[in-house]
């Protein structure tokens, strides 16, 4: 069977259909950490509106957006960079400050080492310790930091879900302070967490000058195919990364779903609403694969790090499974991850059961 994430990441069910020889829309997609809520009903809404609007040329000063993110965040606007998905935004700041070296902590999100070397920069790479969910140790850290100009971290990490502490983050943010290293804090998850405003950096981050805290709109509000992120980090940072962006890089529905669910009525009520789903079904979900013999890590985001029994790998699973209609992600191309390592996302609860059936099915 050819890799279906030949790409570097899951979601891609157009890899899957050639593999499996049937349409796209077949799929029951546990591969992409999506919103199992699916958007929020005003974005929809707000897109019709803005179709008309698609004559015109997009804002290239992302005026409105910031002013949303601004009055959501309590940050000021010249403090905010908007990218075309987070990925944009990690590009920027490559391009903005081009690195020699940059620094990694395994397994990561595959993006932080790709965008590197296309960048033409060297990654070092640390392995964080599988008994503590595969964080580094401050140790790693401080020697990662004076090896390198800039150090990414996942936060919640992504293929774990694993959720430093914030003392242990502010540690690092002083560190990069004294090597003069960027720190890069990748964000993209937090907004699934109960206690978001207990370990994000987000409240701190006006007092250190050398951290940039990289977030997604797109996971959580389920709107992957629009393409919104953005940055948040010290204003000669972000000047420094807008200076480098294509004008009209952030199209303008993607702009208008961004400004209209910032200010939607019921943001809270979808936020509360998701965060509940995604605790109580995790929970859920990481019983069930243990009855099954399915190792999980203590994920506090919307995915969960899977370890098939012995004898069985990631791939042959995602084989079996594909045949069914699941896709999965196969993790063990991640460095420090093992054969049978998988990803899953969480998704409602008629979902998630229809996956643990098939699971049981497939290895019993």
């Amino acid at each position: 069977m050819s890799m279906i994430e030949r790409f570097g990441h899951g979601g891609d069910v157009w890899t899957a259909a050639d593999t499996f020889g049937v349409s796209s829309e077949a799929f029951l997609d546990f591969s992409a950490n999506i919103n199992p809520l699916g958007p929020p009903p005003i974005v929809a809404e707000r897109l019709q509106q803005a179709l008309e609007g698609i004559v015109h040329y997009p804002d290239p000063g992302h005026r409105k957006m910031k002013a949303a993110l601004s009055a959501r965040l309590q940050v000021p606007q010249e403090r905010i960079g908007i990218g075309n998905g987070a990925a944009e935004c990690m590009a920027l700041l490559l391009l903005a400050f081009q690195p020699r070296v940059v620094g990694v902590i395994a397994p990561c999100f595959s993006e932080y080492e790709t965008l590197s070397r296309q960048f033409g920069a060297d990654v070092v790479t640390v392995v964080g310790q599988e008994e503590a969910g595969f964080q580094a140790t401050e140790e790693q850290l401080y020697q990662l930091m004076l090896e390198t100009d800039l150090v990414f971290i996942g936060h919640p990490n992504n293929p774990t879900g694993i959720v430093y502490d914030r003392e242990r983050l502010e540690r690092a943010a002083r560190m990069a302070e004294k090597t003069n290293t960027l720190l890069a804090v990748d964000e993209a998850f937090i907004d699934f967490l109960p206690h978001e405003e207990k370990v994000s950096l987000l409240p701190v981050q006006h007092q250190y000058k050398q951290l940039i805290i990289i977030r997604s709109l797109t996971k959580f509000y389920a709107i992957p195919g629009l393409r919104l992120g953005y940055a948040v980090a010290h204003p000669e940072l972000i000047a420094a990364m807008s200076a480098k962006q294509v004008t009209w890089s952030v199209n303008g529905l993607a702009l208008a779903a961004g400004e209209a669910l910032l200010t939607d009525k019921h943001y809270d009520d979808y936020v509360r609403a998701t965060r509940e789903l995604i605790v109580t079904e995790r929970t859920w979900l990481r019983e069930r694969l243990a009855s099954l013999g399915i190792k999980t890590w203590p994920s506090e985001a919307n995915f969960l790090l899977c370890r098939a029994p012995t004898l069985w790998t990631a791939k042959r699973l995602q084989e079996e499974l594909g045949r069914r209609g699941i896709l999965i992600r196969n993790c063990d191309m991640y460095t420090g991850l093992k054969a049978g390592d998988f990803r899953i996302a969480i998704k409602n609860r008629t979902l998630n059961e229809h996956l643990a059936v098939s699971v049981q099915a497939v290895l019993h």
